[in-house]
């Protein structure tokens, strides 16, 4: 596991490489991680993205999908969601932020 940030801002991101050669993210954070969309990134395709209705976290999870499957040339998924009740425009941009960290580590 990998992690950025801290407190209520803090993200995680598990890495599961299981499904023979191809990758299997699981993106968590906030106040109450779940699943709020899911990404499917195959190399020379184009990103393929699932929201739970009223979910934004598609907004993360392509851009680490898409950096993962650039990297390893492998098919990725991400699924998972982050959650901070009322959050505010800031708290948004520290946890995109702290997203953009685990995507340096992947």
């Amino acid at each position: 596991m990998i992690t950025a940030g801290e407190g209520r801002h803090r993200v995680w991101l598990i890495k599961q490489e299981k499904l023979n050669d191809d990758l299997v993210y699981i993106l968590g954070g906030g106040e109450r991680p779940h699943i709020g969309g899911v990404v499917l990134k195959v190399p020379d395709q184009e990103t393929r993205v699932i929201n739970v209705q009223g979910h934004y976290d598609h907004h993360v999870l392509v851009p680490i999908a898409e950096e993962a499957s650039r990297k390893y040339k492998k098919t990725v998924v991400v699924v998972g969601g982050i959650h901070i009740d009322n959050a505010s425009k800031e708290d948004i941009d520290r946890v995109v932020g702290n997203c953009k960290e685990l995507m340096k580590k992947i």
